[in-house]
């Protein structure tokens, strides 16, 4: 290991650092990337991983058919180029010549056909196989094409074939995939090989340097699983890590100090995902919708904002961030009005009778859980303001808070929970068919608070037949409209997201899609590499 090189270009703006490529500057090969992890993968084979350090690692080894650009628009990725029928129903994709997995073995398009079929397998256990039950008929006629015809007009049918399906024929053919050691030893494609794997330690990943769109300029990503943030923040100030996502109060006043100027560079962008307090419909006490109504007027939610988010962050008020074009800004909001959540309590027949200061009914006080996960001190402080405005109306609200890994496998997928705070991650698509159709609701998939609602079914069902881009906007407008009533979710907030990379990393390069979109082109100077590949 170098020591840590301080560099020159520290203090310049983010838009001075020069470019891969140009005269003055690099790009140069080497050195690692350290990043911080409040949880640790799951599993690496994508169609089985619901949580998303799962996806972000299996990500840079395995490709999609197609990805999103830094302007968010789909483009090639494993498919060279692709034609769709007139009619709409058949996809061709025409797939990259001389791929290869790291083993040796071609990429052909046998390998994607295997892979639809395992996710389309009743016995794989996945929550996402419903994009690809729409498909009528798969197949692959020649080494280099792939080609699905659907059942009807599937809107969501491109993007679908974005990061899930592909895996290599060659290994996994005749395996139980649940049980395969692919999913701790994948052998992949992708931009980066796994090199090691220490469970709740560490994943380490070295440059694939056959990688078809180019060897990445980084030698290794590192991933370190630090379930404490305040850990977490001192290791990235002693220099333990290279980049992990601030939290408000960090990216405020902790790393405002010449130290971080002079070392780190900050960013700060709307993020694509939503923060919500989730309720399991099929507990008694979260049936009655003007009970989740009241719960949502008893929150303030701009203070959370205000107070958690230090006001990086907007007041959410459906499964949409505000800046997408199929948000719908006129749905029924909840402002903080504890006096009407009282009264909407009182209606569904909880009153305090024995002046404890809790409602009750049918003797028995309104109490309830609330589970999230360990390392997220957002999340942590919303609970705790939660409660402390719950408490007010009268109700008690426990908090328990759960190592990530455990929440999932042992609460989330088995159901054992009253309610949680978590949050999602949005596609580009509006499609919501795996969150909130009535059909998702089995084990480990992601309608886990089990809503029903059969025009939002209907709704979700039409959204993905029509290719009409203002007839989806009406679609999912009134779908924000029937959330908004129904409250199976209090919508919380917005975040934005503040990661922060050391200085030493150039080609950084902030767009809509984010700043990881480009991530194998990030680079380091040769005089400033921190770290000789072993």
């Amino acid at each position: 290991m170098r020591p840590f090189l301080a560099t020159a270009l520290a203090t310049l703006l983010l838009w001075a650092v020069p470019a891969p490529g140009s005269a003055d500057a690099g790009p140069d090969y080497g050195d690692a990337i350290v990043v911080g992890s409040i949880g640790d993968a799951t599993t690496l084979i994508p169609m089985l991983a619901s949580d998303a350090t799962s996806h972000e690692i299996a990500g840079l080894i395995l490709n999609g058919l197609v990805k999103y650009d830094a302007d968010l628009n789909l483009v090639g990725d494993l498919a060279e180029s692709w034609e769709v029928s007139p009619d709409g129903l058949t996809i061709t994709f025409h797939l990259r010549h001389g791929v290869r997995w790291e083993d040796g073995a071609p990429f052909t398009s046998a390998d994607v056909l295997f892979g639809f079929r395992t996710i389309t397998d009743p016995k794989t256990p996945t929550a996402y196989a419903g994009d690809f039950l729409e498909v009528r008929e798969a197949s692959a006629p020649d080494p280099y094409t792939f080609r699905v015809t659907y059942k009807r007009p599937f809107a969501p049918a491109l993007s679908s074939w974005s990061n899930l399906v592909v895996l290599p024929r060659h290994l996994l053919e005749g395996q139980d995939i649940t049980r395969a050691p692919y999913a701790r030893h994948p052998v992949g494609l992708g931009p980066f090989r796994l090199a090691r794997w220490r469970t709740q330690d560490r994943i380490e990943l070295v440059a694939n340097p056959t990688y078809f769109e180019g060897r990445p300029y980084l030698d290794r990503y590192i991933m370190r699983v630090i379930p404490d943030p305040a850990t977490m923040f001192l290791e990235l100030k002693s220099g333990g890590l290279d980049w992990m996502n601030l939290s408000p109060m960090q990216f405020e006043r902790q790393t405002a100090t010449p130290f971080f100027r002079e070392n780190f560079r900050k960013y700060r962008y709307l993020s694509f995902s939503y923060t919500y307090l989730g309720y399991n419909l099929r507990s008694p006490l979260f049936r009655d919708r003007r009970v989740r109504q009241a719960i949502s007027y008893a929150i303030d939610k701009e203070e959370v904002v205000r107070g958690v988010l230090q006001g990086h962050g907007a007041v959410a008020t459906g499964p949409y961030k505000p800046d997408a074009w199929f948000y719908n800004g006129r749905v029924r909001r909840y402002p903080h009005d504890p006096a009407r959540a009282r009264r909407l309590l009182a209606e569904a027949g909880w009153i305090d009778r024995d002046g404890d200061g809790l409602l009750d009914k049918d003797g028995r006080p309104f109490r309830f859980t609330v589970l999230t996960n360990q390392g997220n001190t957002s999340r942590a402080l919303t609970a705790q303001i939660i409660q402390y405005r719950l408490r007010q109306v009268g109700i008690d609200m426990r908090i328990r808070t759960l190592e990530w890994t455990a929440f999932i496998n042992d609460f989330i997928d088995k159901r054992r929970f009253e309610a949680v705070i978590l949050g999602w991650t949005m596609g580009q698509d509006p499609d919501l068919y795996d969150i909130w159709h009535s059909s998702k609701t089995g084990e480990k998939e992601l309608n886990f608070i089990g809503y029903r609602n059969p025009e939002v079914d209907r709704l979700l069902e039409a959204g993905r037949r029509t290719f009409d881009r203002e007839a989806r906007r009406r679609i999912y407008a009134r779908i924000q409209e029937i959330l908004a009533e129904d409250q199976p979710y209090t919508f919380l907030y917005v975040p934005m997201a503040l990661p922060i990379v050391h200085a030493r990393f150039r080609g950084i390069r902030p767009a809509p899609a984010g700043i990881s979109y480009n991530f194998i082109r990030w680079w380091v100077p040769r005089d400033e590499q921190k770290y000789i590949m072993p």
